[in-house]
């Protein structure tokens, strides 16, 4: 891992974002943080939905703004994380944090991959009547995918104090 860091830090993407002046670190942050907010803003009401909350909305009224919204965080959290990162990565090396924050950003992914493709999530979306078994399969993808958000939320916090 440590090879990956050094690579990171050594970029010339690194480089051009720490040459870029004093604001940008901050200003990467607070993109990180907007991303994370509309992440896991979607993911929350979703995955309460799923959880049977608001059992009167269809999932498919939720779902249409959520999950372009939730794909629209990841990525400005993504890039700006590994934005951030950039800036000194190696001094991250050994950080059991960021060691488990990023396979769980995987995990968070894969979760998400594997729910879009079952007949639950396609009946769902499609307004049809969910049965049993159905609703819940899908509070229980609800309660990983939040589990799972919820330990990458607390991990990147945690990252800065180790």
């Amino acid at each position: 891992m440590y090879a990956l860091l050094e690579w990171l830090e050594a970029s010339a993407f690194a480089e051009t974002l720490r040459g870029a002046g004093v604001w940008t670190y901050g200003l990467i942050n607070l993109a990180h943080i907007l991303g994370i907010a509309t992440l896991f803003g979607s993911v929350l009401v979703l995955d309460l939905r799923l959880l049977g909350v608001w059992r009167s909305l269809p999932i498919a009224s939720l779902a249409r703004p959520t999950v372009p919204l939730a794909a629209v965080g990841f990525v400005v959290a993504a890039l700006s994380g590994a934005s951030m990162l950039s800036f000194n990565a190696t001094e991250y090396d050994g950080n059991p944090f960021l060691y488990l924050k990023l396979p769980m950003i995987v995990f968070g992914l894969l979760n998400v991959a594997v729910v879009q493709r079952t007949r639950a999530w396609r009946n769902a979306l499609a307004g049809n009547g969910l049965t049993a078994g159905e609703q819940r399969a899908l509070a229980a993808a609800g309660a990983v995918s939040l589990l799972t958000w919820l330990t990458v939320l607390s991990c990147g916090r945690m990252i800065g104090y180790w």
